[in-house]
This record gives C-alpha cells, structure tokens and sequence, in this order.
C-alpha cells in the first residue's frame, strides 16, 4: 500500500517541492491550509489541477494554534509520516511580530507533536530547523551538528524551542523525531519577501521597464544558498532511515547578497560598479551609469546575522543526500522564471 504523509505548510516553497516527490514516489499526500478570502494555493495548483494525483492529493483546513484541530487532523488522516513546515517564517517580520512568531514556528510543533504522541507515537516526524539556529557568528563556520546555537532573532529562537522539543520527543518517548538544520535554500517558489527572490523578480522588472532599481540591506551578509528541489529530498530521506537524528544541509559554499547581485545581474549581461560605503554603497550599471542597487536602512535587522555556512558531511555520509544545483545555476533558474513574466529591455 502507498505510505500516507501530512505537510503541514504544503502551500509554501518546501511543501509544493516536497508534495511533488512524494507523488513521485506514489504517496498519498495531505496537506493543511487555513481558510482566507483568497486561495494562497498558487505553488501548489498545478498539483491540484493534474488528473494524474487525483485520490492521492488532498487539503484540509486547519492551523498550528488549534490543538483540537491538530489531532483530528492526525486521527483521519492517519499518516506514516508528519512533515511540519509550516511556520512564520520571515526573519525580518519577526521583530515585528514576536508573539504570534512564538505562537506559530515555536508552540505550534509541540501541538503536532503531542497529537502524534497520543494518537499514534509510531507516525515519523520531520521538524524543518533552520541555520538561523546559529546566529551567524564568524567563529563558529562551517556550522554543522554539533556547533553550539546563538538563535538572534524572535523567529530563530521559537525555532530553537522547536528544535529541542522535537529532540525532547525523541529522547522522551523514543518517537521517530527528526530535525532538518536546513541552510537557505531558494527557488522560483520563493515568497518575494526573502531577499533572493526579491532580487531576481526587481531585476526582471527592470529589465521590462517596471521598476528603476533594488532596495537592499547589509550587502556584506553572507549566506549559504541552495535549491528548494535538492533539500525536500533530504527531508525525505531522514525519515527512510532505520534510526531518527538530526541533520544539517547545505551546500558548503558562502556568497554575500553583494556576489547575489552581481551574479543575477551578469545573467542578463549587466556588469555592476560599486560606489561608495555602508548605508552610502550604490551598485550602477557599468557601461550605462545607470543606478541599479541601492541600500535602505530600514531593511537592516535589530540582530544581524553575518555568516552562515553550513557543513553536510553527516548528510552526505549518512543519507546519500547530495545538492544537485550550484549557486550559478540557482540564480538562472529564479531569474529565468521571473524573466518569463517580465520582458523588455534596460
């Protein structure tokens, strides 16, 4: 019989990449959405609207501050395994709304995990952790396993709750609990909110003659940026194994938002020229003048986060688990997409 899996955020980036593997490998896949006046199912419409996964894709409404709702939810579905990805998952916005980021990304795994402990303890879990865990010191890259936490934002701290209470699971009740120390990774699918998407959607505006130039904050952050696609496949591989752990996946390689930038614009035969410093620094086109990039103080956050880079020896050692596509080709993808929208020229 065909394994049964829940996602919680399966409208998200991860959820519709994830859905579309384990359809793949003939799951029957559930999904949770909460009710709006709009869908918010566009990433994952062409999945509901292919005939080929009807009976084997379905959405339920919910949300991770229902308890009552949570283990209901788990009780009908009754799934082998319980992928929680939901959260709120902006860093920045966290600042701005630290209570309901502990609600949701923090309390809301401890409602799934108790559902799944009273209903069945045997259902495998999945916790998507996050590098912000780290908080980015210099000293402390590569980051892998067993480098100790300096959660620096509301949004990485609920994280931290979540990642030792499903540690706490595990230990606790010998539950298949595993968490996913997931480095920044990126798509087409990502929300134009992350800083990525933002830059490959404003230069395919651009490029149509609909905006003038991009907005920015610390330059100099750097991160460790792979595709959405390779990392839901080490979700689930983690939960194929005979042991539940934890695991980190990354790419192992770092760039600043500044080498993002550079790099995006060069798809489309853009050189930049950087001038000036700080909150001063303007990236122009070199061979047109024209002003391109600038930065904006009110995108810098309280707590900034200057390094992540992420070691996944233990993924690739344990889980067979390797990234597929490099930074370069990342950034044609996303631009490539985006580009499709908008056409016109500088």
């Amino acid at each position: 019989m065909s394994k049964v899996a829940f996602i919680t955020g399966i409208t998200g980036q991860d959820g519709s990449y994830l859905s579309e593997l384990l359809l793949s490998k003939d799951y029957e896949v559930h999904g949770i959405i909460r009710r709006h006046s709009t869908s918010g199912t566009e990433k994952i419409d062409h999945i509901l609207d292919d005939r080929r996964f009807s009976g084997k894709f379905f959405l339920h409404y919910g949300d991770l501050t229902d308890s009552n709702n949570l283990t209901a939810l788990i009780r009908k579905i009754s799934p082998d395994e319980v992928y929680s990805l939901a959260a709120q998952s902006n860093v920045g916005t966290s600042f701005e709304i630290p209570e309901y980021t502990a609600e949701v990304t923090g309390v809301g795994t401890v409602r799934l995990l108790e559902a799944i402990r009273q209903i069945n303890p045997k259902i495998k879990f999945y916790q998507a952790s996050t590098s912000e865990l780290f908080g980015g010191l210099p000293e402390t890259a590569p980051q892998s396993e067993t480098t100790p936490f300096h959660p620096r934002s509301p949004y990485a701290v609920a994280k931290l709750y979540s990642y030792w209470i499903t540690v706490n699971y595990r230990e606790s009740y010998g539950m298949f609990t595993c968490n996913g120390i997931l480095f920044n990774h990126e798509s087409p699918r990502r929300g134009t909110d992350f800083v990525t998407r933002k830059i490959t959607l404003a230069i395919a505006k651009i490029m149509a003659g609909k905006q003038e130039k991009i907005s920015l904050g610390n330059l100099n952050a750097k991160r460790d940026w792979g595709f959405a696609g390779d990392y839901v496949e080490g979700m689930w591989r983690m939960l194929q194994q005979d042991k539940p752990d934890d695991y980190v996946l990354a790419t192992g390689e770092t760039h600043t938002v500044r080498e993002f930038v550079e790099a995006a614009f060069n798809e489309v035969d853009i050189k930049i020229e950087w001038k000036g410093t700080g909150v001063d620094e303007k990236g122009y086109c070199a061979k047109t003048g024209k002003l391109l990039v600038d930065v904006d103080p009110k995108f810098f956050r309280p707590a900034e986060v200057d390094l992540l880079l992420g070691d996944p020896t233990k993924a690739e050692k344990n889980l067979g688990w390797r990234r597929k596509v490099s930074f370069k080709e990342l950034i044609k993808i996303m631009l490539d997409s985006d580009m499709a929208k908008y056409k016109g020229e500088i």
